[in-house]
């Protein structure tokens, strides 16, 4: 592991249950200005060996990025499991449960 990931994994682990962050913001959080992209990356590459919880980063918009048959769906799940509302259309209100 890089010392680039090692950063984003701990940004990506500092979210609390029933909170969510987005990609621009963990990014900054490792130190990167355009680190979006890597954010993904490393939750597309490492999620499951590190066990993060990829569930609370969506877009910056508040919507989940992962289409209803890609993991949308289930991530929607994971996320009102910890008591964060999310919409019928994948929407989460980030001044609320944003950290």
């Amino acid at each position: 592991m890089t010392e680039v990931s090692g950063r984003i994994i701990n940004a990506i682990r500092a979210v609390p249950r029933g909170r969510v962050s987005c990609y621009r913001d963990i990014a900054r959080t490792a130190g990167l200005s355009n680190g979006a992209r890597q954010v993904v990356r490393v939750l597309h590459a490492m999620s499951e060996k590190y066990q993060l919880p990829w569930h609370r980063i969506i877009r910056a918009d508040g919507y989940i990025a992962l289409s209803q048959f890609q993991g949308g769906d289930l991530q929607a799940q994971l996320l009102c499991a910890e008591g964060v509302a999310v919409s019928e259309t994948g929407h989460i209100n980030i001044d609320l449960y944003g950290v």
